[in-house]
Parts: C-alpha cells; sequence; structure tokens
C-alpha cells in the first residue's frame, strides 16, 4: 500500500463491509481497469466499506499453507470471513481455478449451500462470469450478469438493509435486473449430457444480461496508481465498450454489445489528468481506431508534453494523426491483429480485411517509422488445412521483408513478432457451438510454424500453450460438474489427478461439435440474439462467407 497513490483509502466505517477478491495475484488485479473501477464505485457509496483481497505470491502462500495462516484482506488485515460481503471480480476463466484456493485460505467451505448465514455472503461478477458462469455456480450466493454500473446501486442497498433470512434475501435479489442466484436453479441432465437449468419458485426463467447506456456517467481510469503492475506509470483511460466488428470467434465483441463510444470531451479531460499528472496515458478499447476523433485527441495529448500507448488497432481504419503522434510518443511497436492465416480463414471469421489492407497497413507504419510489428494470428481455427497454414507463413514473410526492407534504409533494426493463439470456443458468440481443435493437433501446426518461421532474422513467435487453451475451453464451455473438479484440482494441485480423480470426460466437453438445438449451460442468461448467432454461424460454414 505504501508504494500506491491515488483512490480513496477508508479504513473504518461503513454499514455494510465488503471484501472485493481478485482471484489472482496483485500485479494482475491491479492491472484490471474493471476491477479498480468496482472498487472505486464501492468504495463511493457512504455507508459500504470496500477492501481488497489477492491470491498471495507464490513465497506467500507456500508460508500461509505451512503454518495454516489465514488470507487478510489488504487495508485492514481482516479475515475474509469477518467481512459482511465478498466479491470475486473474474475476467477469466482461466482464474476459476483460484476460487476454491481463496476459500481454503478463509477458513470458508467453497460450497454456498455448506457456508452458514453467520458468514459472508458470496457474490461474483467479471467477464468471465457475464460469458458461463456455471462452473463456478456451486460456490457463490449471487452472479452479476453484466456491467457493474447498472447493477451496483440496487444490490448494494439491497444487502446494506439486509432483514429476513438469507434464503429471503436471496429471492428478492434475483428480482434486480442482472442477478442470478444459482440455489434457485436446478440442473437438468439427460444421458449424461447437460440439459438445461430449472428454476424455482420466485425465480425468473433467464436472467437479464445488463449494460450501462450511458458511458459518461462515470469515467472509467485507473483509480489506484501502483508501480506493481503490468502499466506501471501509466494513466488508463477507457474510450468505448464492445466493437462493431463482430467477429465470429470473439466474446468481447458480442457480451458487450451495443457498442458505445464515450464523448471526446469527457474523454480529454481524463487523459489531461494523466498528462498533468506526469503520466503515460493508455487509451483503451476494443478498437482504438474507430473512436471518433482519435488522431487529434493523440495530438492533443502530445502537444500537452504527454505520450500515450494504445491497446489496439484496427488494420483498415489507421489514423495518421495517431501513427504520428505514436512515433512522437517513443512507440517502437504497433500490434495488428490479422487473425486468420489465409484469406478463407479471415473470411471465415467475418474479419472484413483482405492481405491488400493488411500489407498497406504495415506499409503505413513503417512509412511512420515505427519498424516492430507485433501479428496476432489465431490457429485452429474450424476448418483450417495445411494450405491456410502454409499461407500464414507467407504473409508473414511478406511482412518481414517490408520490415527488413526499411530496417536496411534506415540503418535499423525492426522485427516482427508473432503471436499465435489456439482457438478457443467461446459462449454467446457463432462458434460457440464449435469443438476445439485436439491439443497433438495444435501442437504440431505450432512445430510447422516454428520451422518455417522459427529460424528467420528478425522474426519472434510465441504461443499460449494448447493445454493452458485446453483447460480454458473446458471452463468455458462447462457446467456445474466442473466445480467439483476445481476443488479436487485445488486439493491435489494436480488438474490432470483432478480429472482423473472427479472421472469426468473433459474431451467430450472441449472437442465436441454440439448440435444447434442442444442445450447450454449458459442459455439462461438472455444476452442477446441468439438466432443472430445461429445465422452467422449458418453462414460461416454453409456459404464460407
Amino acid at each position: 500500500m505504501a508504494g500506491e497513490s491515488g483512490g480513496e483509502q477508508r479504513n473504518s466505517g461503513g454499514r455494510l463491509s465488503c471484501c472485493l477478491v481478485y482471484p489472482n495475484r496483485y500485479h494482475s488485479a491491479m492491472s484490471n481497469l474493471g476491477f479498480q473501477a468496482v472498487h472505486a464505485m464501492m468504495n463511493a457509496h457512504p455507508e459500504v466499506l470496500c477492501e481488497r483481497a489477492f491470491l498471495p505470491d507464490r513465497d506467500e502462500l507456500a508460508e500461509l499453507e505451512r503454518t495454516g495462516g489465514t488470507l487478510l484482506s489488504l487495508e485492514g488485515q481482516r479475515a475474509l470471513s469477518s467481512f459482511d460481503v465478498i466479491a470475486f471480480s473474474v475476467s477469466f476463466e482461466s482464474d476459476y481455478l483460484n476460487i476454491p484456493t481463496i476459500f481454503r485460505l478463509s477458513g470458508m467451505s467453497p460450497w454456498a449451500a455448506e457456508r452458514s448465514a453467520r458468514e459472508p455472503l458470496v457474490l461474483a461478477g467479471g467477464a468471465a462470469l457475464f460469458l458461463n458462469p456455471e462452473p463456478v455456480a456451486p460456490f457463490l450466493d449471487l452472479v452479476c450478469i453484466g456491467e457493474a454500473e447498472p447493477i451496483l446501486a440496487d444490490l448494494l442497498e439491497l444487502l446494506k438493509e439486509g432483514g429476513g433470512s438469507r434464503a429471503e434475501l436471496l429471492l428478492q435479489a434475483c428480482k434486480i435486473p442482472g442477478i442470478y442466484v444459482p440455489s434457485l436453479y436446478q440442473p437438468q441432465y439427460l444421458d449424461g449430457r447437460f440439459a438445461g437449468l430449472k428454476p424455482q419458485p420466485g425465480a425468473p426463467d433467464r436472467v437479464l444480461r445488463v449494460w450501462e447506456k450511458e458511458l459518461d456517467r462515470r469515467p472509467t481510469v485507473t483509480e489506484i496508481h501502483t508501480e506493481a503492475t503490468e502499466f506501471s506509470g501509466m494513466h488508463l483511460v477507457e474510450l468505448s465498450r464492445g466493437c462493431p466488428r463482430a467477429c465470429r470467434f470473439c466474446a468481447a465483441g458480442f457480451i458487450y454489445l451495443p457498442y458505445r463510444s464515450r464523448s471526446l470531451e469527457g474523454v480529454r479531460a481524463e487523459v489531461l489528468k494523466g498528462v498533468a499528472q506526469g503520466r503515460k496515458v493508455g487509451l483503451v478499447a476494443a478498437a482504438v481506431s474507430d473512436f471518433s476523433g482519435i488522431g487529434d485527441l493523440c495530438g492533443e495529448i502530445v502537444g500537452a508534453g504527454g505520450k500515450f500507448s494504445v491497446s489496439s488497432f484496427r488494420i483498415d481504419h489507421l489514423d495518421d494523426g495517431m501513427i504520428e503522434a505514436l512515433k512522437a510518443s517513443g512507440q517502437k511497436t504497433v500490434a495488428l491483429a490479422p487473425e486468420g492465416g489465409s484469406q478463407r480463414l479471415r473470411d471465415l471469421v467475418k474479419k472484413g480485411i483482405d492481405e491488400e489492407q493488411i500489407l498497406a497497413a504495415c506499409d503505413k507504419l513503417i512509412g511512420h517509422d515505427i519498424l516492430n510489428l507485433k501479428l496476432y494470428f489465431i490457429i485452429g481455427l474450424p476448418t483450417e488445412t495445411e494450405q491456410d497454414l502454409e499461407e500464414l507463413v507467407l504473409l508473414v514473410t511478406r511482412i518481414r521483408e517490408r520490415v527488413l526492407a526499411a530496417a536496411k534504409k534506415n540503418k535499423r533494426l525492426g522485427e516482427v513478432q508473432l503471436s499465435v493463439n489456439p482457438f478457443i470456443p467461446k459462449p454467446f458468440t457463432p462458434f460457440q457451438w464449435c469443438g476445439m481443435e485436439p491439443v497433438k493437433s495444435l501442437e504440431a501446426k505450432w512445430k510447422y510454424l516454428q520451422k518455417a518461421l522459427g529460424k528467420l532474422s528478425n522474426v519472434k513467435l510465441q504461443m499460449e500453450s494448447p493445454r493452458e487453451a485446453y483447460q480454458q475451453a473446458l471452463l468455458s464451455r462447462g457446467d456445474r460438474r466442473l466445480a467439483q473438479l476445481l476443488v479436487l484440482a485445488d486439493r491435489s494441485g494436480n488438474w490432470k489427478q483432478a480429472l482423473r480423480e472427479a472421472e469426468f470426460d473433459a474431451d467430450a466437453e472441449v472437442y465436441r461439435q454440439v448440435a444447434l438445438d442442444e442445450a447450454l449451460p449458459w442459455d439462461f442468461i438472455d444476452g442477446g440474439d441468439c438466432d443472430r448467432l445461429k445465422r452467422e454461424y449458418l453462414r460461416a460454414f454453409e456459404e464460407g462467407s
């Protein structure tokens, strides 16, 4: 805490005490804008005290387990079990693995049904939860489905007032739009497969995903600055939510619909605060270059003596003013996302760009003397063939040739960095019905890319582990039966051993192509137009476009 600045540090007061828990380490948590925003919103309530807790670092975790110590909150050094409410903020499915660990270190049962009314009420929110909360649903009393702004005020008011039994409180809570109460829904199975959730009396058939209609009501920015984050020395500012492009594999393009943009005036005020603090400004959005007036905004930051960086670029929407300002900010690497290695695959995922546009974007960046390019590709996309991989290699080779030519001319080295990620089927996308490609096949494709590109000068390759992607796919599309697997994995410290002990056929969940009329664990979420997703799925595979 001595290394933190900004934010309201309240250590006393409040009728309702909450501990906001990020089920990963401090470094990851404080790099997360959503976690920071929810912490600030909770503490802005005059009758709520919100502290923070995190998964301990490895050394601290080992010491707690050796001594039988208890996980404590950061601000007040309080046991988590002493709070009225424990609230998990979960952005990534892989962090589901750490939730049983948090409970164990807190001396609490992970199972909501086993905890008494004297113990904290446990809720959770974040992007992972409004994709598919079912793998951790048995751990939770309440789940926030959607963005925090339209939910928090009503929920905190209900929790603050309390009254009645916990069962009565949960029945009241499920009437708030965006609140899911897992105990009020009974999972159904047929021949060993998930067949739907049956709501109990008083619970709605479906839970509405809620979203903030007016982003300008409250800025989403770095509230607490600390050097111990991914974005050390930066002031992050959110520009927009959602993405108007709706690529068929991308969850963010669907779960944050409709696309909403903040006003230029509101964003300008926040970025200039960061400049005044002497911090580099980080502009955050699914596609920064889609923000209206982005070139002028970037020029204004540089004109005020500041520097900035961006989270992403659209290949077909590069603003010259923004690129020139990036160069003036000392930006040495820019990331582009072709995603598909071939035109056929880019059309399949509805990327909306062709090779000519990709090369033109590279030429534009190189022309502004930005010679380091990071390229994001997905392998294992549905229907991918050896020819698609060959075209990926050819595309990277052409881009490398451009970088080398410019480097020779400018007498300065440039580099092409490839970030290769396995395709993972995600809920609420047109590809949610697809299976993931087997791990061994993905590993073979990675070896092919290493052989074809790995020895080339000025090219660097990195790939997300196919085995970790497999785990993420399982947690992305699994149902409540995975909760037992998570507890076993925490107990043994070994994921493979937990799978054997649970006698769970994970391959069937991960690799299987799901029928369009089959029940999905997340079907209870009213989160978009399912008919549209089916139409996009059919267009992709029946028409190939």
